[in-house]
């Protein structure tokens, strides 16, 4: 495998998380209103979120692209952006 290879495998891999690090502050903010943090912040906290979601669901099955691994993946978004909108608060 060489290095541009690995790459786009990677790339691949982590595709998901970072679709839905940019698409759910977004949604959150035209859902529940701007929260407190900044659009970038909240987007790098998606991605990081999103991407260990991804690694555990691949050490737990060995392998990528089960639908178990992404469905944690819109759960553990939708709840951070619930988190960090602080919409508990809100009534």
């Amino acid at each position: 495998m060489t290095f541009w290879q690995l790459v786009l495998h990677f790339l691949g891999f982590v595709m998901p998380a970072l679709a839905m690090a940019v698409f759910m502050p977004l949604a959150g903010r035209w859902v529940m209103g701007p929260g407190t943090l900044s659009l970038r912040r909240r987007m790098s906290l998606h991605a990081l979120s999103g991407v260990l979601v991804l690694a555990v669901g691949l050490w737990v099955y060995g392998h990528d692209g089960k639908m178990n691994t992404y469905l944690a993946l819109v759960l553990t978004a939708a709840t951070l952006e619930w988190f960090l909108n602080k919409a508990w608060r809100r009534r």
